[in-house]
Protein backbone atom coordinates (compact mmCIF):
# COMPACT_ATOMS: atom_id res chain seq x y z
CA UNK A 1 0.00 0.00 0.00
CA UNK A 2 2.31 2.53 0.73
CA UNK A 3 4.14 1.66 -2.44
CA UNK A 4 1.22 2.43 -4.11
CA UNK A 5 1.29 5.66 -2.93
CA UNK A 6 4.62 6.71 -2.87
CA UNK A 7 4.66 5.78 -6.82
CA UNK A 8 1.74 8.02 -7.36
CA UNK A 9 2.85 10.87 -5.40
CA UNK A 10 5.93 11.32 -7.11
CA UNK A 11 4.14 10.84 -10.47
CA UNK A 12 1.83 13.59 -9.78
CA UNK A 13 5.02 15.80 -8.77
CA UNK A 14 6.58 15.24 -12.44
CA UNK A 15 3.42 16.11 -13.69
CA UNK A 16 2.58 18.92 -12.09
CA UNK A 17 5.93 20.19 -12.79
CA UNK A 18 5.08 19.88 -16.42
CA UNK A 19 1.80 21.58 -16.33
CA UNK A 20 3.53 24.69 -14.52
CA UNK A 21 6.71 24.58 -17.25
CA UNK A 22 3.77 24.81 -19.82
CA UNK A 23 1.56 27.53 -17.89
CA UNK A 24 4.75 29.51 -17.68
CA UNK A 25 5.50 29.05 -21.64
CA UNK A 26 1.56 29.38 -22.27
CA UNK A 27 1.29 33.88 -23.67
CA UNK A 28 -1.13 33.69 -26.20
CA UNK A 29 -4.53 31.78 -27.35
CA UNK A 30 -2.12 29.64 -30.10
CA UNK A 31 -0.37 28.10 -26.95
CA UNK A 32 -3.15 27.71 -25.16
CA UNK A 33 -5.13 25.91 -28.40
CA UNK A 34 -2.23 24.92 -30.32
CA UNK A 35 0.93 24.68 -28.23
CA UNK A 36 2.87 27.45 -29.95
CA UNK A 37 2.95 24.96 -33.05
CA UNK A 38 6.61 24.34 -32.12
CA UNK A 39 5.99 19.90 -30.86
CA UNK A 40 8.48 17.68 -31.39
CA UNK A 41 7.93 14.04 -33.19
CA UNK A 42 8.11 12.06 -30.16
CA UNK A 43 6.09 14.64 -27.94
CA UNK A 44 3.39 14.58 -31.03
CA UNK A 45 3.46 10.65 -30.93
CA UNK A 46 3.22 9.84 -27.37
CA UNK A 47 0.89 12.67 -26.65
CA UNK A 48 -1.53 11.25 -30.08
CA UNK A 49 -1.16 7.82 -28.79
CA UNK A 50 -1.83 8.56 -24.73
CA UNK A 51 -4.51 10.53 -26.04
CA UNK A 52 -5.97 7.83 -28.16
CA UNK A 53 -5.32 5.33 -25.59
CA UNK A 54 -6.60 5.21 -21.72
CA UNK A 55 -7.98 3.45 -19.44
CA UNK A 56 -11.14 3.02 -21.81
CA UNK A 57 -8.81 0.63 -24.23
CA UNK A 58 -7.04 -0.84 -21.18
CA UNK A 59 -9.37 -1.37 -18.37
CA UNK A 60 -12.88 -1.37 -20.54
CA UNK A 61 -11.75 -2.86 -24.03
CA UNK A 62 -9.69 -5.19 -22.11
CA UNK A 63 -12.28 -6.48 -19.85
CA UNK A 64 -14.07 -7.10 -23.15
CA UNK A 65 -11.86 -9.47 -24.55
CA UNK A 66 -11.70 -11.12 -20.96
CA UNK A 67 -15.22 -12.20 -21.78
CA UNK A 68 -15.25 -12.02 -25.94
CA UNK A 69 -11.72 -13.31 -26.07
CA UNK A 70 -9.21 -12.48 -29.06
CA UNK A 71 -11.11 -11.14 -31.76
CA UNK A 72 -10.61 -7.56 -30.35
CA UNK A 73 -6.77 -8.05 -31.90
CA UNK A 74 -8.45 -7.08 -35.14
CA UNK A 75 -8.93 -3.72 -33.39
CA UNK A 76 -4.88 -3.15 -32.30
CA UNK A 77 -4.70 -3.94 -36.54
CA UNK A 78 -6.89 -0.84 -37.16
CA UNK A 79 -5.60 1.14 -34.56
CA UNK A 80 -2.44 0.89 -36.07
CA UNK A 81 -2.63 1.10 -40.23
CA UNK A 82 -5.83 3.38 -40.02
CA UNK A 83 -5.19 5.28 -36.42
CA UNK A 84 -1.58 5.85 -36.63
CA UNK A 85 -0.28 5.34 -40.30
CA UNK A 86 -3.17 6.63 -42.69
CA UNK A 87 -4.09 9.28 -39.91
CA UNK A 88 -1.23 10.65 -40.05
CA UNK A 89 0.41 10.55 -43.76
CA UNK A 90 -2.87 11.24 -45.14
CA UNK A 91 -4.79 13.00 -42.84
CA UNK A 92 -2.39 14.96 -40.51
CA UNK A 93 0.14 16.52 -43.56
CA UNK A 94 -3.12 18.18 -45.01
CA UNK A 95 -4.54 19.13 -41.82
CA UNK A 96 -1.41 20.92 -40.83
CA UNK A 97 -1.05 22.98 -43.91
CA UNK A 98 -4.57 23.84 -44.69
CA UNK A 99 -5.11 24.52 -40.71
CA UNK A 100 -1.98 27.12 -40.83
CA UNK A 101 -3.16 28.80 -44.68
CA UNK A 102 -6.33 29.27 -42.59
CA UNK A 103 -5.39 30.31 -39.35
CA UNK A 104 -7.61 27.30 -37.57
CA UNK A 105 -6.70 26.45 -33.70
CA UNK A 106 -9.79 24.17 -33.13
CA UNK A 107 -11.07 21.09 -35.04
CA UNK A 108 -14.26 22.95 -35.58
CA UNK A 109 -12.77 26.07 -36.27
CA UNK A 110 -10.80 24.06 -39.63
CA UNK A 111 -14.18 23.13 -40.51
CA UNK A 112 -15.94 25.92 -40.69
CA UNK A 113 -13.23 27.88 -42.23
CA UNK A 114 -12.74 25.43 -45.34
CA UNK A 115 -16.05 25.83 -46.17
CA UNK A 116 -16.37 29.27 -45.26
CA UNK A 117 -19.55 28.47 -42.69
CA UNK A 118 -19.93 29.79 -39.63
CA UNK A 119 -22.65 27.36 -39.23
CA UNK A 120 -20.28 23.85 -39.32
CA UNK A 121 -18.11 25.56 -37.00
CA UNK A 122 -20.61 26.02 -34.44
CA UNK A 123 -22.62 22.47 -34.83
CA UNK A 124 -19.58 20.70 -35.11
CA UNK A 125 -18.37 22.42 -31.74
CA UNK A 126 -21.48 21.78 -29.76
CA UNK A 127 -21.63 18.34 -31.13
CA UNK A 128 -18.63 17.86 -29.66
CA UNK A 129 -19.05 20.00 -26.29
CA UNK A 130 -21.98 18.13 -25.52
CA UNK A 131 -20.61 14.46 -26.10
CA UNK A 132 -17.51 14.26 -25.19
CA UNK A 133 -17.98 14.24 -21.52
CA UNK A 134 -19.43 10.99 -22.21
CA UNK A 135 -16.34 9.38 -23.78
CA UNK A 136 -14.30 11.38 -21.09
CA UNK A 137 -16.61 10.03 -18.27
CA UNK A 138 -15.64 6.70 -19.13
CA UNK A 139 -12.40 7.20 -18.90
CA UNK A 140 -12.68 8.31 -15.45
CA UNK A 141 -15.11 5.99 -14.89
CA UNK A 142 -11.90 3.67 -16.07
CA UNK A 143 -9.49 4.98 -13.30
CA UNK A 144 -12.13 5.11 -10.57
CA UNK A 145 -12.75 1.35 -10.63
CA UNK A 146 -8.81 0.97 -10.92
CA UNK A 147 -8.14 3.24 -7.98
CA UNK A 148 -11.53 1.56 -5.93
CA UNK A 149 -9.57 -1.80 -6.14
CA UNK A 150 -6.29 -0.73 -5.07
CA UNK A 151 -7.54 1.43 -2.18
CA UNK A 152 -11.33 0.01 -0.75
CA UNK A 153 -11.09 2.59 2.15
CA UNK A 154 -11.66 5.52 -0.37
CA UNK A 155 -15.03 5.58 -2.32
CA UNK A 156 -15.64 5.05 -5.87
CA UNK A 157 -17.49 8.56 -5.57
CA UNK A 158 -14.46 9.71 -3.34
CA UNK A 159 -12.17 9.18 -6.43
CA UNK A 160 -14.05 10.47 -8.97
CA UNK A 161 -13.72 13.95 -7.29
CA UNK A 162 -10.30 13.25 -6.49
CA UNK A 163 -9.00 12.30 -9.81
CA UNK A 164 -10.88 15.10 -11.61
CA UNK A 165 -9.83 17.57 -9.53
CA UNK A 166 -5.80 16.63 -10.30
CA UNK A 167 -6.27 16.99 -13.72
CA UNK A 168 -8.42 19.87 -13.93
CA UNK A 169 -5.70 21.96 -12.12
CA UNK A 170 -3.20 21.56 -14.65
CA UNK A 171 -5.22 21.54 -18.03
CA UNK A 172 -7.16 24.62 -17.09
CA UNK A 173 -4.18 26.26 -16.35
CA UNK A 174 -1.27 25.11 -18.97
CA UNK A 175 -3.69 24.26 -22.37
CA UNK A 176 -2.94 22.20 -24.74
CA UNK A 177 1.22 22.48 -24.04
CA UNK A 178 0.26 21.28 -20.12
CA UNK A 179 -1.81 18.54 -22.37
CA UNK A 180 1.04 17.31 -24.58
CA UNK A 181 4.02 17.78 -22.13
CA UNK A 182 2.50 15.54 -19.29
CA UNK A 183 0.90 13.02 -22.33
CA UNK A 184 4.70 12.51 -23.30
CA UNK A 185 5.31 11.44 -19.75
CA UNK A 186 2.68 9.40 -18.96
CA UNK A 187 3.11 7.78 -22.20
CA UNK A 188 6.20 6.24 -21.69
CA UNK A 189 4.96 5.13 -18.23
CA UNK A 190 2.29 3.26 -19.89
CA UNK A 191 4.61 1.60 -22.59
CA UNK A 192 7.12 0.25 -20.21
CA UNK A 193 4.55 -1.32 -17.80
CA UNK A 194 2.29 -2.59 -20.53
CA UNK A 195 5.47 -4.48 -21.78
CA UNK A 196 5.88 -5.52 -18.55
CA UNK A 197 2.29 -7.33 -18.28
CA UNK A 198 2.64 -9.29 -21.82
CA UNK A 199 6.24 -10.80 -20.57
CA UNK A 200 4.79 -11.64 -16.56
CA UNK A 201 1.64 -12.69 -18.42
CA UNK A 202 3.03 -15.19 -20.83
CA UNK A 203 5.77 -15.96 -18.37
CA UNK A 204 2.72 -17.31 -16.02
CA UNK A 205 1.39 -19.49 -18.47
CA UNK A 206 4.73 -21.17 -19.75
CA UNK A 207 5.21 -19.45 -22.98
CA UNK A 208 3.06 -18.19 -26.06
CA UNK A 209 1.98 -21.06 -27.31
CA UNK A 210 1.03 -23.04 -24.66
CA UNK A 211 -0.99 -20.03 -22.99
CA UNK A 212 -2.63 -19.67 -26.00
CA UNK A 213 -3.35 -23.69 -26.59
CA UNK A 214 -4.92 -23.03 -22.73
CA UNK A 215 -7.20 -20.30 -23.71
CA UNK A 216 -8.60 -22.41 -26.77
CA UNK A 217 -8.94 -25.77 -24.45
CA UNK A 218 -11.29 -23.71 -22.56
CA UNK A 219 -13.96 -23.96 -24.95
CA UNK A 220 -16.42 -25.62 -22.47
CA UNK A 221 -16.43 -23.28 -20.09
CA UNK A 222 -17.52 -20.48 -21.99
CA UNK A 223 -21.23 -18.86 -20.29
CA UNK A 224 -24.02 -20.19 -21.62
CA UNK A 225 -25.08 -16.89 -22.71
CA UNK A 226 -22.44 -16.25 -24.12
CA UNK A 227 -22.36 -19.24 -26.28
CA UNK A 228 -26.11 -18.39 -27.32
CA UNK A 229 -25.28 -15.03 -27.78
CA UNK A 230 -22.43 -16.55 -31.12
CA UNK A 231 -19.32 -16.87 -28.97
CA UNK A 232 -17.67 -19.92 -30.71
CA UNK A 233 -14.32 -19.77 -28.66
CA UNK A 234 -11.75 -17.48 -27.12
CA UNK A 235 -9.20 -17.85 -29.70
CA UNK A 236 -11.68 -18.43 -32.58
CA UNK A 237 -13.93 -15.34 -32.14
CA UNK A 238 -17.90 -15.52 -32.62
CA UNK A 239 -20.05 -15.74 -35.56
CA UNK A 240 -20.45 -12.96 -37.34
CA UNK A 241 -24.14 -13.06 -37.61
CA UNK A 242 -24.77 -13.38 -34.12
CA UNK A 243 -25.54 -10.24 -31.54
CA UNK A 244 -22.15 -10.41 -30.04
CA UNK A 245 -20.39 -10.88 -33.65
CA UNK A 246 -22.06 -7.79 -34.89
CA UNK A 247 -21.24 -5.85 -31.61
CA UNK A 248 -17.62 -6.96 -31.64
CA UNK A 249 -17.16 -5.99 -35.59
CA UNK A 250 -19.33 -3.20 -36.25
CA UNK A 251 -19.45 -1.09 -32.57
CA UNK A 252 -15.90 -2.13 -31.08
CA UNK A 253 -13.85 -2.84 -34.23
CA UNK A 254 -15.54 -1.01 -36.84
CA UNK A 255 -16.82 1.84 -35.21
CA UNK A 256 -13.39 2.58 -33.19
CA UNK A 257 -10.93 1.45 -36.02
CA UNK A 258 -12.52 4.25 -38.46
CA UNK A 259 -14.17 6.30 -36.13
CA UNK A 260 -10.01 7.95 -35.17
CA UNK A 261 -9.91 9.43 -38.25
CA UNK A 262 -12.35 12.38 -37.32
CA UNK A 263 -11.83 12.71 -33.49
CA UNK A 264 -11.13 16.06 -32.75
CA UNK A 265 -8.63 15.59 -29.77
CA UNK A 266 -6.51 13.59 -32.02
CA UNK A 267 -6.71 15.81 -34.97
CA UNK A 268 -5.73 19.11 -33.21
CA UNK A 269 -2.23 17.45 -32.80
CA UNK A 270 -1.84 17.43 -36.45
CA UNK A 271 -1.73 21.19 -35.92
CA UNK A 272 0.85 21.44 -33.04
CA UNK A 273 3.66 20.23 -35.43
CA UNK A 274 6.06 23.01 -37.50
CA UNK A 275 6.29 20.67 -40.43
CA UNK A 276 5.43 17.73 -42.49
CA UNK A 277 9.06 15.68 -40.94
CA UNK A 278 7.53 15.38 -37.43
CA UNK A 279 4.52 13.44 -38.94
CA UNK A 280 6.82 11.11 -40.89
CA UNK A 281 9.05 10.22 -37.91
CA UNK A 282 5.83 10.32 -35.34
CA UNK A 283 4.16 7.52 -37.54
CA UNK A 284 6.72 4.62 -35.98
CA UNK A 285 6.97 5.82 -32.77
CA UNK A 286 3.13 5.87 -32.32
CA UNK A 287 2.59 2.45 -34.26
CA UNK A 288 5.16 0.54 -31.95
CA UNK A 289 3.12 2.60 -28.81
CA UNK A 290 -0.46 1.80 -29.83
CA UNK A 291 0.93 -2.25 -30.44
CA UNK A 292 2.03 -2.18 -26.45
CA UNK A 293 -1.24 -0.93 -25.69
CA UNK A 294 -3.76 -1.93 -27.06
CA UNK A 295 -2.33 -5.62 -28.25
CA UNK A 296 -1.31 -6.38 -24.77
CA UNK A 297 -4.46 -5.09 -23.23
CA UNK A 298 -6.49 -7.33 -25.31
CA UNK A 299 -4.12 -10.52 -24.90
CA UNK A 300 -4.21 -9.90 -21.08
CA UNK A 301 -7.66 -9.56 -20.94
CA UNK A 302 -8.28 -12.62 -23.07
CA UNK A 303 -5.70 -14.77 -21.17
CA UNK A 304 -6.92 -13.86 -17.38
CA UNK A 305 -9.26 -16.68 -18.16
CA UNK A 306 -6.72 -19.31 -18.19
CA UNK A 307 -4.79 -17.22 -15.32
CA UNK A 308 -7.92 -17.28 -13.05
CA UNK A 309 -9.21 -20.53 -13.55
CA UNK A 310 -6.14 -21.75 -12.74
CA UNK A 311 -5.84 -19.78 -9.43
CA UNK A 312 -9.24 -19.88 -8.42
CA UNK A 313 -11.30 -22.08 -10.57
CA UNK A 314 -12.81 -19.20 -12.57
CA UNK A 315 -13.15 -17.76 -15.44
CA UNK A 316 -12.53 -13.65 -15.27
CA UNK A 317 -16.06 -12.49 -15.90
CA UNK A 318 -17.30 -15.04 -12.81
CA UNK A 319 -14.03 -13.27 -11.07
CA UNK A 320 -15.61 -10.08 -11.40
CA UNK A 321 -19.31 -10.53 -11.09
CA UNK A 322 -20.57 -9.65 -14.06
CA UNK A 323 -18.89 -6.41 -14.46
CA UNK A 324 -16.26 -6.93 -16.94
CA UNK A 325 -14.78 -2.89 -16.12
CA UNK A 326 -13.55 -4.82 -12.75
CA UNK A 327 -11.37 -7.46 -15.20
CA UNK A 328 -8.28 -5.88 -15.67
CA UNK A 329 -8.46 -4.64 -12.06
CA UNK A 330 -8.74 -7.94 -10.47
CA UNK A 331 -6.24 -9.34 -12.57
CA UNK A 332 -3.55 -7.05 -11.85
CA UNK A 333 -4.52 -6.87 -8.01
CA UNK A 334 -4.77 -10.47 -7.41
CA UNK A 335 -2.27 -12.11 -9.63
CA UNK A 336 0.28 -9.32 -10.50
CA UNK A 337 3.14 -8.97 -7.99
CA UNK A 338 2.77 -6.72 -5.57
CA UNK A 339 5.75 -3.77 -6.78
CA UNK A 340 4.08 -4.21 -10.30
CA UNK A 341 0.51 -3.57 -9.13
CA UNK A 342 1.82 0.23 -7.84
CA UNK A 343 3.70 0.97 -11.08
CA UNK A 344 0.97 -0.48 -13.12
CA UNK A 345 -2.00 1.47 -10.94
CA UNK A 346 0.92 4.51 -12.25
CA UNK A 347 0.47 3.79 -15.51
CA UNK A 348 -3.44 3.57 -15.68
CA UNK A 349 -3.57 6.81 -13.70
CA UNK A 350 -0.96 8.13 -16.69
CA UNK A 351 -3.58 6.84 -19.31
CA UNK A 352 -6.45 7.93 -17.92
CA UNK A 353 -4.91 11.66 -16.99
CA UNK A 354 -3.84 11.92 -20.79
CA UNK A 355 -6.87 11.65 -22.18
CA UNK A 356 -9.08 13.10 -20.23
CA UNK A 357 -6.47 16.59 -19.75
CA UNK A 358 -7.06 16.28 -23.92
CA UNK A 359 -10.81 15.50 -23.72
CA UNK A 360 -11.21 18.40 -21.46
CA UNK A 361 -8.99 20.62 -23.92
CA UNK A 362 -11.15 19.87 -26.63
CA UNK A 363 -14.70 20.19 -24.81
CA UNK A 364 -14.05 23.58 -23.33
CA UNK A 365 -12.10 24.88 -26.30
CA UNK A 366 -15.30 23.89 -28.67
CA UNK A 367 -17.60 25.71 -26.55
CA UNK A 368 -15.47 28.53 -26.30
CA UNK A 369 -13.64 29.12 -29.67
CA UNK A 370 -16.44 27.53 -31.90
CA UNK A 371 -19.43 28.57 -30.00
CA UNK A 372 -19.56 31.11 -27.50
CA UNK A 373 -16.74 33.41 -29.05
CA UNK A 374 -18.87 33.80 -32.14
CA UNK A 375 -21.52 35.25 -30.60
CA UNK A 376 -19.70 37.80 -27.68
CA UNK A 377 -16.84 39.72 -28.79
CA UNK A 378 -13.43 39.13 -27.57
CA UNK A 379 -11.25 42.17 -26.58
CA UNK A 380 -7.26 40.79 -27.09
CA UNK A 381 -5.69 36.88 -26.79
CA UNK A 382 -5.85 37.66 -22.96
CA UNK A 383 -9.79 37.40 -23.08
CA UNK A 384 -9.81 34.69 -25.33
CA UNK A 385 -7.69 32.55 -23.09
CA UNK A 386 -9.88 33.37 -20.09
CA UNK A 387 -12.83 32.47 -22.01
CA UNK A 388 -11.07 28.88 -23.33
CA UNK A 389 -10.37 28.37 -19.54
CA UNK A 390 -14.05 28.96 -18.67
CA UNK A 391 -15.13 26.42 -21.51
CA UNK A 392 -12.43 23.69 -19.81
CA UNK A 393 -14.08 24.22 -16.43
CA UNK A 394 -17.50 23.54 -18.17
CA UNK A 395 -16.60 20.24 -19.81
CA UNK A 396 -14.78 19.30 -16.35
CA UNK A 397 -18.05 19.61 -14.40
CA UNK A 398 -20.05 18.02 -17.14
CA UNK A 399 -17.61 14.99 -17.39
CA UNK A 400 -18.20 14.73 -13.63
CA UNK A 401 -22.02 14.48 -14.12
CA UNK A 402 -21.85 11.80 -17.06
CA UNK A 403 -19.54 9.41 -14.68
CA UNK A 404 -21.78 9.88 -11.84
CA UNK A 405 -25.13 8.93 -13.80
CA UNK A 406 -23.63 5.88 -15.87
CA UNK A 407 -23.94 2.67 -15.23
CA UNK A 408 -21.53 -0.12 -14.74
CA UNK A 409 -19.84 -2.10 -17.88
CA UNK A 410 -20.06 1.37 -20.23
CA UNK A 411 -16.94 1.80 -20.39
CA UNK A 412 -16.30 0.38 -23.98
CA UNK A 413 -19.76 1.39 -24.82
CA UNK A 414 -19.36 5.11 -23.86
CA UNK A 415 -16.02 5.31 -26.09
CA UNK A 416 -17.12 3.68 -28.90
CA UNK A 417 -20.26 5.40 -29.11
CA UNK A 418 -18.60 9.31 -29.30
CA UNK A 419 -15.86 7.70 -32.03
CA UNK A 420 -19.27 6.22 -34.03
CA UNK A 421 -20.98 9.74 -33.65
CA UNK A 422 -18.00 11.98 -34.89
CA UNK A 423 -17.03 9.48 -37.94
CA UNK A 424 -20.74 10.13 -39.65
CA UNK A 425 -21.25 13.64 -38.59
CA UNK A 426 -17.59 14.82 -39.19
CA UNK A 427 -15.48 12.29 -41.42
CA UNK A 428 -16.65 12.74 -45.04
CA UNK A 429 -16.56 16.56 -44.89
CA UNK A 430 -13.04 16.06 -43.01
CA UNK A 431 -11.88 14.04 -45.51
CA UNK A 432 -13.24 15.51 -48.77
CA UNK A 433 -12.55 18.81 -47.48
CA UNK A 434 -8.80 18.01 -47.34
CA UNK A 435 -8.92 16.58 -51.44
CA UNK A 436 -11.48 17.12 -53.23
CA UNK A 437 -11.93 20.86 -53.93
CA UNK A 438 -15.87 20.11 -55.46
CA UNK A 439 -16.94 19.34 -51.85
CA UNK A 440 -19.48 22.41 -51.83
CA UNK A 441 -20.58 24.39 -48.15
CA UNK A 442 -24.11 23.39 -49.05
CA UNK A 443 -23.14 19.49 -48.95
CA UNK A 444 -20.93 19.84 -46.28
CA UNK A 445 -23.68 21.21 -43.92
CA UNK A 446 -26.52 18.83 -45.02
CA UNK A 447 -23.98 15.83 -45.00
CA UNK A 448 -22.75 16.92 -41.15
CA UNK A 449 -26.22 17.11 -40.34
CA UNK A 450 -27.79 14.27 -41.78
CA UNK A 451 -24.66 12.16 -40.95
CA UNK A 452 -25.35 13.37 -37.05
CA UNK A 453 -29.30 12.87 -37.40
CA UNK A 454 -29.00 9.03 -38.75
CA UNK A 455 -26.45 8.28 -36.48
CA UNK A 456 -28.39 9.67 -33.42
CA UNK A 457 -31.80 7.92 -34.57
CA UNK A 458 -30.52 4.25 -35.21
CA UNK A 459 -28.64 4.76 -31.31
CA UNK A 460 -32.37 5.81 -29.95
CA UNK A 461 -34.56 3.55 -32.11
CA UNK A 462 -32.90 0.67 -33.26
CA UNK A 463 -29.18 -0.19 -31.71
CA UNK A 464 -30.90 -2.28 -28.85
CA UNK A 465 -27.79 -1.08 -26.09
CA UNK A 466 -28.30 2.23 -26.23
CA UNK A 467 -32.15 2.15 -27.43
CA UNK A 468 -32.98 0.00 -24.63
CA UNK A 469 -31.55 1.50 -21.36
CA UNK A 470 -32.67 5.25 -22.85
CA UNK A 471 -36.18 4.34 -23.11
CA UNK A 472 -37.50 6.85 -25.62
CA UNK A 473 -38.62 3.84 -28.44
CA UNK A 474 -40.23 2.30 -26.29
CA UNK A 475 -41.81 5.15 -24.46
CA UNK A 476 -43.55 6.32 -27.95
CA UNK A 477 -43.98 2.74 -30.11
CA UNK A 478 -44.22 0.41 -26.91
CA UNK A 479 -41.35 -1.42 -28.64
CA UNK A 480 -37.62 -1.69 -27.27
CA UNK A 481 -36.56 -0.92 -30.62
CA UNK A 482 -38.54 -1.14 -33.74
CA UNK A 483 -37.27 -4.39 -35.03
CA UNK A 484 -37.52 -6.14 -31.70
CA UNK A 485 -40.69 -8.24 -32.96
CA UNK A 486 -38.91 -8.96 -36.32
CA UNK A 487 -38.43 -13.06 -36.45
CA UNK A 488 -35.44 -14.34 -34.07
CA UNK A 489 -32.42 -14.48 -35.71
CA UNK A 490 -33.65 -13.07 -39.32
CA UNK A 491 -31.75 -10.49 -40.58
CA UNK A 492 -34.09 -7.71 -39.64
CA UNK A 493 -33.99 -8.79 -36.23
CA UNK A 494 -30.30 -8.60 -36.08
CA UNK A 495 -30.58 -5.14 -37.25
CA UNK A 496 -30.10 -4.66 -33.24
CA UNK A 497 -26.76 -5.10 -32.47
CA UNK A 498 -25.73 -3.67 -36.16
CA UNK A 499 -23.76 0.01 -34.60
CA UNK A 500 -25.35 2.95 -35.80
CA UNK A 501 -21.87 4.21 -37.68
CA UNK A 502 -22.36 1.30 -40.05
CA UNK A 503 -24.98 3.00 -41.64
CA UNK A 504 -24.93 6.41 -40.91
CA UNK A 505 -21.70 6.81 -42.31
CA UNK A 506 -22.40 5.70 -45.34
CA UNK A 507 -25.53 7.62 -45.56
CA UNK A 508 -23.09 10.84 -44.47
CA UNK A 509 -20.27 10.08 -47.37
CA UNK A 510 -23.16 9.92 -50.04
CA UNK A 511 -24.78 12.68 -48.93
CA UNK A 512 -21.80 15.12 -48.97
CA UNK A 513 -21.18 13.41 -52.42
CA UNK A 514 -23.94 13.49 -54.06
CA UNK A 515 -25.27 17.18 -53.17
CA UNK A 516 -21.86 18.60 -54.26
CA UNK A 517 -22.65 17.23 -57.78
CA UNK A 518 -25.38 18.77 -57.91
CA UNK A 519 -24.53 22.67 -56.04
CA UNK A 520 -22.09 25.87 -57.10
CA UNK A 521 -18.90 25.10 -56.52
CA UNK A 522 -17.56 27.27 -53.44
CA UNK A 523 -15.23 30.48 -54.94
CA UNK A 524 -11.71 29.68 -56.70
CA UNK A 525 -10.29 32.14 -54.17
CA UNK A 526 -11.16 30.31 -51.29
CA UNK A 527 -10.67 27.54 -52.34
CA UNK A 528 -7.13 28.69 -53.63
CA UNK A 529 -6.53 29.97 -49.70
CA UNK A 530 -7.29 26.41 -48.34
CA UNK A 531 -4.86 24.60 -50.93
CA UNK A 532 -2.25 27.01 -50.15
CA UNK A 533 0.65 24.65 -49.33
CA UNK A 534 -0.83 21.74 -49.80
CA UNK A 535 0.92 20.44 -53.24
Amino acid sequence: MEGKILGIIVYLCVVFFLGYHAWKRTKQSTDYMLAGRGMNPFVLAMSYGATFVSTSAIIGFGGVSGMFGMSLLWLTFLTIFVGIFIAMVFFGKRTRRMGLALNAHTFPELLGRRYHSKFIQQFSGVVIFVFIPVYAAAVLIGISRMLEVAFPAVSYGAWLLIVTAIVAMYVITGGLKAVMYTDAFQGTIMAAMMLILMVTTYSILGGVTEAHQALTDMIHLIPTKLQHGGLVGWTTGPHLQSPIGLTIYTTIIYGVGIGVLAQPQLAIRFMTVPSDRELNRAVAIGGVFILLMTGVAFLAGALSNVVFFNEYGKTSLAMAGGNFDKIIPLYIDKIMPGWFSGLFLVAMFAAAMSTMSSQYHVGGTSLSRDFLEQHVAIGNSGSSMKLNRLGVTVAVIATLVWAWLLPGGVIARATAFFFGLCAASFLPIYLLGLYWKGMTKIAAKISMVGGFIFSMFWLLFIHLKEAGPIGLCQALTGQVTLVANAPSGSWVWLLQWVDPNVVALPVSLALAIGISLVTRRMEQKHLDLCWKGLR
